[in-house]
């Protein structure tokens, strides 16, 4: 069987990831409505009842919008850590506790929580291993920690973050404070700083690199392909995003 990554949402709108395997499917945050989860699913021909648990990343209102609802309409656990549970307020929800670099099984898989640098209590992205194909999902991070970078080497699919371009965020119209807050250790990365660590984690096994969180204000497809390709090395059209809100992706290994 093969693994199947769809990117349902991905920037400051919302954000929603499922990776099936077997049959089975794991959602990486639910950031939009529970009636637009529930239609981009459809378009993209995942039955709920293929869902097993929700992974959250952290506790940023675009990450876990409709975390509650999907999990007490869907019957189904939320899994993250003990901390970031707590600052949800998810409440009665079921919860399967999860720690970072501790690796939990689940519908046949393996997922890892790798610790990020983020605004948040206690930030993760998530690596999951499935017939011996590897996914990244990597967002939200001021920088890249050395969890991340050994991750971004073994990874078959790897979305990771290029929130914004930095002349459009210096130019832009967000407030000072908040610019200083994207451009920090604990903000967002650019596209620079993903294309180096794109360039600086290639090796000669093949990955899809899909770049994840484009700002809508600081960022646009174009550009985030670009400056990423002429960083990396890595054709634009090898290169992937998505383009418009609705837009989703498949990604097949």
């Amino acid at each position: 069987m093969s693994v199947e990554v769809h990117v349902l949402a991905s920037g400051s709108d919302g954000n929603c990831t499922v990776v099936r395997y077997e049959g089975n499917a794991l959602m990486i945050d639910s950031g939009l409505s529970f009636r637009a989860t529930k239609s981009l699913m459809a378009v993209n021909g995942i039955d709920e009842r293929e869902l097993k648990g929700i992974l959250v990343t952290h506790e940023h209102i675009d990450h876990i919008r409709s975390v509650q609802v999907v999990s007490k309409k869907l019957n189904l656990p939320i899994i993250c850590n003990q901390n970031t549970f707590d600052a949800s307020h998810f409440g009665d929800n079921p919860h399967v506790r999860i720690s970072m670099m501790n690796p939990l099984g689940i519908i046949g898989v393996k997922v890892t929580a790798l610790p990020t640098s983020h605004d948040a209590v206690e930030p993760c992205a998530y690596f999951v291993e499935a017939e011996n194909k590897k996914v990244l999902v990597a967002t939200d991070m001021g920088r890249v920690t050395c969890q991340i970078e050994r991750a971004l080497l073994d990874a078959d699919v790897a979305l990771v973050e290029s929130n914004y371009d930095r002349d459009m965020l210096e130019t832009g119209p967000y407030p000072y404070l908040l610019k200083r807050r994207i451009d920090s250790d604990k903000g967002h990365l650019c596209n620079i700083t993903s294309g180096e660590i794109i360039k600086k984690t290639i090796t000669d096994r093949r990955r899809k690199i899909f770049l994840a969180h484009l700002s809508k204000k600081n960022n646009t497809p174009d550009i985030a392909r670009e400056t990423v390709s002429n960083i990396s090395g890595i054709r634009r059209m090898d290169l992937d995003c998505l383009e418009f809100k609705g837009d989703t992706r498949i990604i097949k290994m």
